[in-house]
């Protein structure tokens, strides 16, 4: 099928897939519109007269968009969209969805030094405006104080919007700008019913933040330097952000329990760009595990608008690994961020009635149990799963009270499990993995005392209570511990390749810090979020890609700061060039969930490392035009690319390859029913950002099995005139002895180095069933 012909039929589906009624009159849903903006008839003296003159009822409009995205969004019928669709210039018209958020010693393990490197030289990214599309900011945190810091840019646009528990005055010179977004939220609400909307007894209709995750994820970026910063004492010591001197602009696009929907995102990014953030960071991803086609995603939309105008855009990876293909937000012109640990962890030792001892972690602050042991119960025994899971209203008391309980981990939140028990007359919880969850652990303020466990320790506590007649055990709580080794290791939920879109892309670029990570939180609920926790806390401990996407947007504020005439992919090269491949015992990066070594289908490129990313030598550049060549070399027509990138495009008759994109890494896919001998050629340009005049020479390493790698020229000559190179890399692959890991792929890397420099390009051979 022609990619326009897709594009319409798949249109099609959206407009009259969801429950219209025959006659087409359903209940009105929300609906973005791309709309040919340069066919305004000039009798309209703005788009916005012209849109609802034409095409919807002013009563029925959201937004309107006009930077990064020209259209509007409008509660519409089935029909009236159809309708809409019908018009000559709209170009495309799609169903406004729902998303999700992807839940300080951090900034040193990046690399990043007081008294040297990037931190200095870019005066802590003084300047630079990092907008934070989240659930919204908590003012008056000391991470967000403005003591010391220079007046606000002049180029700033931005403003401080007022509303419930947010004056004006809760901006300042650290939060430069504060708005919210609620429009498409709120429609979704009146057509789906209570359970999507604002809840206002727990929500503030302001940019101030009710959950906590955008008040974390702003200060991992920028917050400023708070001593004596701790979550009920675990993490002693001093808190900051990356880029401690940045501004923050706060865009609240998700909302406690409703969550984050398209039309208001695009609107946030429609808004940022006039307000002139330079980087924005956006921890939100797709809820239904897969990845639209860019035409169809407002964050691919947006982000595209955004980059176009010169802004950084990082986004989390996603939560869904261990699984492959797992990874989200895969646009090109996106940097795409995966989770790994820390050197630092929170151990809880778990102790059976027989003497074994088991690790786990914890972030439980209450009265310890003081080796009390206590008897020791698995609901699951019984065969009903939601026993198993610890789920609402399961848990007979009078099998779990005075016990510690083994509760399986999914299904529901795992702090909630806690309280499920707590409510049972339970005294303490065992939080094990399964096989999707494998080893990887993450620490969490439990309301009873509660140690989480890898699996295999999990199935060895299960095993334990099926062979003893009279089970017991206890839990011994140890604090913060430092220096744990290895570090950093690929978190087992951060999202993993290969790209399911276009594996042309290797995806996530890199991995940043993003488990238990300390940051600033809200005034409005407890660490654990849920709404029985009335403890309160300054500072807490998260998980996600979520917490490893703003140490990158923080990154790339020092970065920008540093070097202001970079553009996006220019920041983006340095970043993965230099990334680290090795941990703290200077062997290769391991992935949590399996412990073998990971693979740039787990981490990208490597990671994160800043002080190397400051000067990396030479950068991968890429143009909008080049974007738009990308965009021809996978299919969509002219007409399709122009609702991404706002003007016309006019593709090759020829197309081009995409895997030709100036990417910083490399991806060969080869076809499994030609079996033998294959070869894939790839062009790249790289322009010298160092010393004026240098050589570098290439260097292939790790070879597979089975695979050639030969680059020509294998010498790139820079000059004081001769600023950019190209190259040819030429990757042959014998399908017949070619050994590829669990994954179904093999890896090697090429690297240029000038005798002080290493740009490294990791790269990715595939075998795939089509093209």
């Amino acid at each position: 099928m022609a990619a326009s012909s897709f594009f319409f039929a798949l249109f099609s589906f959206f407009l009259f897939s969801g429950g219209c009624s025959g006659d087409g009159e359903a209940a009105a849903k929300t609906y973005i519109v791309r709309v040919d903006a340069g066919s305004k008839p000039s009798i309209f003296p703005t788009h916005y007269h012209w849109y609802t003159s034409e095409f919807a009822d002013p009563a029925r409009i959201l937004h309107t968009y006009d930077t990064v995205f020209h259209g509007f969004s409008a509660s519409l019928t089935g029909a009236q969209a159809s309708a809409l669709l019908r018009h000559p210039n709209v170009l495309a018209a799609f169903e406004d969805r729902r998303r999700r958020l992807h839940t300080t010693r951090s900034p040193q393990f990046l690399g990043l030094r007081n008294q040297r490197g990037l931190w200095s030289e870019s005066d802590y990214g003084s300047d630079v405006v990092v907008g934070v599309f989240d659930t919204g900011i908590t003012p008056g945190r000391r991470s967000f104080s403005d003591q010391n810091l220079g007046p606000v840019p002049k180029r700033w646009k931005g403003v401080c919007e007022a509303g419930v528990g947010f004056s004006l005055k809760s901006c300042n010179r650290k939060i430069v700008g504060a708005r919210f977004f609620s429009k498409g939220n709120e429609a979704a609400g009146r057509s789906a019913g209570p359970a999507i909307g604002i809840n206002e007894t727990v929500e503030f209709r302001s940019p101030r933040d009710a959950d906590g995750h955008g008040t974390h994820t702003a200060s991992t970026a920028a917050g400023r330097y708070t001593f004596q910063a701790s979550m009920s004492g675990y993490a002693m010591g001093v808190a900051k952000g990356v880029a401690p001197k940045a501004r923050i602009a706060s865009y609240k696009v998700c909302w406690k329990d409703s969550g984050c929907f398209d039309s208001d995102i695009l609107a946030a990014f429609d808004t940022a760009v006039k307000d002139g953030v330079d980087v924005i960071s956006i921890s939100i991803g797709g809820g239904d595990g897969v990845s639209s086609p860019y035409y169809l995603d407002p964050i691919a939309i947006g982000s595209y608008g955004a980059v176009a105008n010169g802004v950084f855009v990082s986004a989390s990876a996603g939560n869904d690994g261990p699984n492959e293909m797992s990874v989200t937000n895969l646009a090109p012109w996106l940097t795409t961020v995966g989770a790994s640990t820390i050197d630092r962890n929170f151990p809880a030792d778990v102790t059976l009635g027989n003497g074994v001892k088991l690790s786990g972690v914890s972030l439980y602050a209450g009265p310890p149990l003081e080796g009390k042991m206590y008897p020791l119960v698995y609901p699951g025994k019984s065969g009903v799963l939601s026993a198993s899971l610890c789920m609402e209203n399961s848990l007979d008391p009078n099998l779990v009270k005075g016990k510690i309980v083994i509760c399986d981990r999914g299904s529901s939140p795992r702090v909630a499990k806690g309280l499920v028990v707590q409510k049972a007359g339970g005294i303490g919880m065992i939080l094990a993995n399964g096989m999707s969850n494998g080893e990887g652990l993450v620490g969490d303020a439990h309301v009873i005392p509660t140690a989480a466990l890898g699996a295999n320790e999990g199935d060895a506590v299960k095993s334990y209570i099926k062979l003893t007649a009279k089970p017991t055990a206890t839990i011994d709580f140890r604090g913060t511990q430092l220096g744990i080794k290895p570090a950093p290791v690929v978190a087992s939920f951060s999202g993993r390749g290969p790209n399911g879109l276009d594996p042309e892309i290797l995806k996530p670029d890199l991995i940043a810090p993003g488990v238990n990570i300390l940051a600033a939180w809200t005034d409005a609920v407890g660490p654990t979020g849920l709404p029985s926790d009335k403890r309160k806390t300054e500072f807490n401990i998260l998980s996600g890609t979520s917490m490893a996407c703003p140490h990158v947007s923080g990154a790339a504020a020092l970065l920008k700061s540093a070097h202001p005439d970079w553009s996006p992919a220019m920041i983006r090269s340095a970043m993965m060039t230099t990334a680290n491949l090795v941990d703290n015992r200077n062997q290769r990066i391991s992935d949590e969930s399996t412990g073998k070594n990971g693979s740039p289908y787990d981490f990208g490129a490597g990671h994160l490392h800043l002080d190397l990313a400051m000067d990396p030598g030479l950068v991968y550049d890429i143009t909008n035009d080049d974007y738009v060549s990308f965009l021809c070399g996978i299919g969509y027509s002219n007409k399709i690319i122009q609702v991404i990138t706002r003007l016309p495009a006019n593709c090759p008759a020829k197309k081009p390859l995409p895997e030709n994109l100036n990417y910083p890494s490399i991806s060969a896919l080869f076809l499994t029913s030609s079996k033998g001998v294959q070869s894939k050629t790839f062009i790249r340009t790289a322009t010298n950002v160092g010393q004026l005049n240098a050589v570098y020479q290439v260097r292939v390493e790790s070879v597979p099995k089975g695979v050639t790698i030969s680059v020509k020229p294998a010498k790139l000559v820079f000059t004081e005139a001769v600023k950019k190179q190209s190259y040819v890399v030429t990757v042959t692959a014998d399908t017949r002895n070619l050994e590829l890991d669990d994954s179904g792929a093999a890896f090697g890397s090429l690297a240029w180095s000038d005798g002080k420099h290493m740009v490294r390009s990791p790269i990715a051979i595939t075998e795939i069933t089509m093209m």
